[in-house]
Parts: structure tokens; sequence; C-alpha cells
């Protein structure tokens, strides 16, 4: 997997899981929806994101987009 699958797979768990506790938990889980949303955007705008980071000391091989 690489190092894009891998942040795109990251967010979208990410987002689900906020979405599944927002409703069966509380409101304000949505808060981390909105923070998941903004990241991406600023992630497609800058090119840098902090998951990527991660991921990529974890050892998955770069993609095209965060190299």
């Amino acid at each position: 997997m690489t190092l894009d699958r891998a942040v795109m797979m990251f967010a979208g768990l990410m987002i689900l899981v906020s979405l599944a506790l927002g409703h069966f938990v509380s409101p304000y889980w949505y808060l981390l929806t909105v923070f998941v949303g903004l990241n991406l955007i600023q992630a497609s705008v800058t090119g840098f994101c902090p998951a990527a980071m991660v991921f990529k000391r974890l050892g998955c091989p770069a993609g095209t987009a965060f190299r």
C-alpha cells in the first residue's frame, strides 16, 4: 500500500468513525469530521500532511502526492 492510499484510507476511516460517534454518543464528535475535512483541504493546497509523515515513518512507500 502506498503512502497516498494509506492517508486516504485513514482519513475515510476517521470520517466514518466520527460520524458514528456523533450519531450514537455525542454531536460534539462531528467536530472531528470538520477537523479531518479541513486537514484534507490544507494538505491538498500546501502538500503538508502530518498523517503522511507518520505513515512514512511506519515504512509506507511513497506515492505520487506525498513525497
